[in-house]
């Protein structure tokens, strides 16, 4: 199965994203991908708060949620997006999720972000759980050739959710995310080869890149990492697409030579 990594650099205008977002779709299918994964905020990165509440939306009645259908289904491919602000029901804050959308336009799983990004840096100070409520629980994406741990930027700095996803028969971690400009200069590629090394898995991370309207700096690097760690493409800068192929005779050879999963005592 090839994977792609979608790299954007989102703004204040929903329609304007999402029509980046389906060129960039298109884009990877032309490649050969049968898997597709979009950044955290990929439908609007808005000015302030005050805007990202005017933008949230109802799970069951959600434009974007009906536009990745479409794509996924026009497409004939999977399209997992993460980092949309969708409310269920009466809650009173929304949930920031990941969803996976099969190829024939069906919802196969979604993850609610667990770990919020409240944080105080030297570009400012970051709030998430003042709009956002947490995630209950890690969800595994059950594909027909693989299964797949979902989650979401500041959820990489975790360990346990990985390992959690790696001992529950998961070969590929996803990572959508918005790291910023400092943190990610630090400790991005890092994260994703020790998470990828750590748990013999595919980590594959689609990620913001550049100045935003809210005055932020997103990292970029968008990035595929086989389960040795090494880095099959990278995306530094600029909107784009990135490939790489997940093989599972790969994964299976590197776990038969390092047991490291099955040697664990924790």
């Amino acid at each position: 199965m090839r994977l792609a990594a979608i790299q954007l650099n989102a703004r204040a205008d929903r329609q304007r994203n999402l029509e980046r977002c389906a060129r960039l779709l298109a884009r990877a299918r032309q490649q050969g991908a049968r898997l597709a994964l979009l950044p955290e905020n990929f439908a609007i990165m808005p000015e302030n708060d005050t805007m990202r509440a005017a933008h949230i939306e109802d799970a069951a009645s959600s434009r974007t949620l009906a536009f990745l259908r479409t794509q996924a289904r026009t497409l004939g491919m999977y399209i997992i997006a993460g980092g949309l602000l969708l409310r269920e029901g009466m809650s009173e804050k929304p949930y920031n999720r990941c969803v996976v959308i099969g190829p024939a336009g069906d919802d196969v799983a979604h993850y609610d972000k667990m770990h919020l990004f409240d944080a105080a840096l030297e570009a400012g100070d970051y709030r998430e759980s003042k709009l956002v409520q947490r995630g209950r629980r890690p969800v595994v994406a059950r594909l027909p050739e693989l299964r797949c741990g979902l989650s979401i930027c500041y959820d990489l700095r975790f360990p346990e959710l990985y390992r959690h996803y790696a001992t529950r028969g998961c070969s590929l971690l996803t990572v959508s995310a918005a790291f910023t400009e400092q943190t990610g200069r630090a400790h991005w590629e890092l994260l994703l080869r020790a998470r990828a090394i750590e748990n013999q898995c595919y980590v594959l991370a689609a990620a913001q890149w550049g100045a935003h309207p809210d005055g932020r700096r997103t990292w970029g690097h968008s990035m595929i990492v086989d389960p040795w760690g090494a880095v099959l493409a990278c995306l530094p800068e600029g909107e784009g697409v990135i490939v790489a192929d997940f093989a599972p005779a790969q994964l299976r050879e590197v776990r038969r030579r390092l047991p490291a999963l099955a040697h664990r005592r924790l």
